[in-house]
């Protein structure tokens, strides 16, 4: 697998490459008979600033294709590229500062650490990739208020509803300037309103920070903030099309 970058485009200045890549990608569970197929010849290019929607039920092999882009989990076979790097090119280490500088994760169980505030939460992945803390916790702070958690901002998880808390989360998804923000099922906890006020942030948040997000779900509402949906079945891609 090569590390080189994308070849550029024929005459003028070559093209950004897309926030995300991946190339006829597969990645297989367990060996021998009971080897299982989550990806199968994947291949799918978001470009930079774009919000997509990849749909699918349970073991359709969505999450698996989030872990990839994420640099959690490796292919076993195929190509991963994020903000135009091979992922296949890049150590533990690589990876670790990837995540950390290029990459903001929004989960459906929110990871707040419970001793830490809002403010504290938020300002975390900033701070471990070795941002001044001045600077950062005032970025945690501009955030908040962006989030409508301005007044919250000294509370401890506990103290925060779950849409709270999922906005915590997507102002700390955005502190350290990600390229590209991926969510999995974010509005998997929360009740009607709170799902559609969070999801009415990301897509906000996504485009006045000029992040590219790739939102993973089940669900018809969430998938309606994005610009674009591929829907996913047994591994592989069926339908790759803008929302109507």
């Amino acid at each position: 697998m090569s590390g080189a970058a994308p070849a550029p485009a024929p005459g003028g200045d070559a093209a950004p490459p897309p926030a995300v890549r991946l190339v006829r990608v597969c990645r297989d569970f367990g060996a021998g008979e009971g080897r299982v197929r989550a990806l199968d010849d994947v291949t799918l290019e978001v470009p930079a600033g774009q919000c997509v929607a990849v749909l699918g039920r349970s073991g359709s092999g969505k999450s698996t294709l989030l872990n990839l882009v994420a640099g959690i989990d490796r292919p076993t076979s195929g190509e991963v590229w994020v903000a135009g790097r091979a992922l296949a090119a890049l150590d533990d280490d690589a990876l670790t500062r990837l995540r950390r500088e290029t990459v903001g994760t929004v989960y459906q169980f929110f990871n707040l650490l419970p001793t830490l505030s809002a403010r504290e939460n938020v300002a975390l992945p900033a701070l471990l990739a070795g941002g001044r803390e001045r600077e950062v916790l005032a970025r945690a702070d501009a955030l908040l208020e962006e989030v409508g958690l301005a007044h919250r901002r000294h509370a401890r998880p506990h103290t925060l509803s779950g849409g709270e808390m999922q906005r915590v989360a997507l102002a700390r998804a955005l502190v350290h300037r990600p390229a590209v923000i991926l969510a999995d099922e974010p509005t998997g906890n929360l009740d009607t309103r709170s799902a559609a006020q969070v999801l009415a942030l990301l897509a906000a948040l996504g485009r006045g920070h000029g992040a590219t997000v790739l939102l993973v779900t089940h669900s018809e509402e969430a998938a309606a903030i994005a610009s674009r949906r591929v829907e996913m079945r047994d591994g592989r891609i069926v339908s790759d099309r803008p929302r109507p």
